[in-house]
């Protein structure tokens, strides 16, 4: 796992930020094109990739910045979001916690039936029709019809997808992939700050701009969250054959906008939160950057929007 300091991140960006940035944005590409292109050479076998990682991951990004390279290499991509086989939240089958709360993390809430006979079907190029789940209002509407053609790849995107409860009886025909923060930052007086809060800190902005949740919402939801990929999520990252780190060094310093001043206010009332005080030292530390520096295809524009990304 990787290590960078912060004071080393400030320089970098005062001696040249636009070719940090680019610098950053290329180490990801690169990542992504690796394992495009090892993945085109079985692609006959393997028709289907999973990708999973935890929640802030940058799953989505990462799954359609990958089909954009098989794309171009020639080879037709498509990308599911397995978020659409979620089951209706009154379904008889709806899963509680030990509070007696539904489990929204639990990879039970998945239609795994239906999901495991479209992921055979579509590597037997059969067609099928993808569920559309309308969050909303909890339930599923009517998809879109697909049909694989020969030679084609189809990825699979979500928290579950290497969980072998959901989809165990892939492997002789998907490429799995596990995609997570991997790097820490460290702070001047020696505070390492946890690649599960540099996705808290995406996760934060990303509720706040697309789904209408309030910062202590999102941070309320933390336990149960973690909790969910303590148990459902990091058990699995073993089965992947591809790892990819989404950190951009730069991103702290573009996120600093929007979630320094937020989480200072709200100090008091979560002083007892987790490494709370060591994420706002660590924005506090970095100087801030401007979000017209992000290019529009940046896993960054993800969290703050912005992006000719379509997700």
């Amino acid at each position: 796992m990787r290590k960078l300091h912060c004071a080393a991140i400030n320089r970098k960006l005062e001696e040249n930020s636009d070719n940090f940035i680019k610098q950053s944005e290329y180490n990801y590409r690169k990542q992504i094109e690796a394992v495009g292109d090892s993945i085109a050479d079985n692609r006959k076998e393997k028709p289907i990739i999973l990708l999973s990682g935890p929640s802030g991951a940058g799953k989505t990004t990462t799954a359609l910045r990958l089909e954009e390279h098989l794309d171009n290499l020639g080879i037709e991509t498509h990308t599911i979001s397995m978020d659409d086989y979620f089951l209706p939240i009154d379904h008889e089958m709806t899963v509680k916690d030990e509070n007696g709360e539904i489990d929204y993390e639990s990879p039970m809430r998945l239609d795994i039936p239906l999901l495991n006979e479209h992921m055979l079907k579509i590597s037997n190029c059969e067609e099928v029709e993808i569920p559309d789940f309308d969050f909303t209002h909890q339930m599923r509407r009517k998809g879109k019809l697909l049909k694989r053609k020969p030679g084609e790849l189809v990825v699979f995107e979500g928290i579950h997808a290497l969980n072998p409860q959901v989809t165990g009886l892939t492997n002789s025909f998907a490429n799995c992939i596990y995609v997570s923060v991997r790097t820490r930052v460290e702070t001047k007086t020696g505070g390492l700050l946890h690649p599960s809060h540099i996705r808290l800190m995406r996760r934060i902005i990303r509720d706040k701009f697309f789904r209408g949740r309030e910062v202590e919402s999102t941070l309320e939801m933390y336990k149960n969250v973690e909790r969910g990929e303590n148990q459902f999520i990091m058990p699995y990252k073993n089965r992947a054959e591809y790892s990819v780190d989404t950190f951009h060094p730069y991103e702290l310093s573009v996120y600093k906008k929007f979630l320094y001043d937020e989480l200072k206010a709200i100090e008091d009332k979560f002083k007892d939160f987790d490494n709370y005080q060591l994420m706002l030292e660590t924005l506090d530390e970095l100087d801030e950057i401007c979000i017209d520096c992000v290019p529009d295809d940046s896993l960054v524009r993800e969290f703050i929007g912005g992006s000719r990304l379509q997700y």
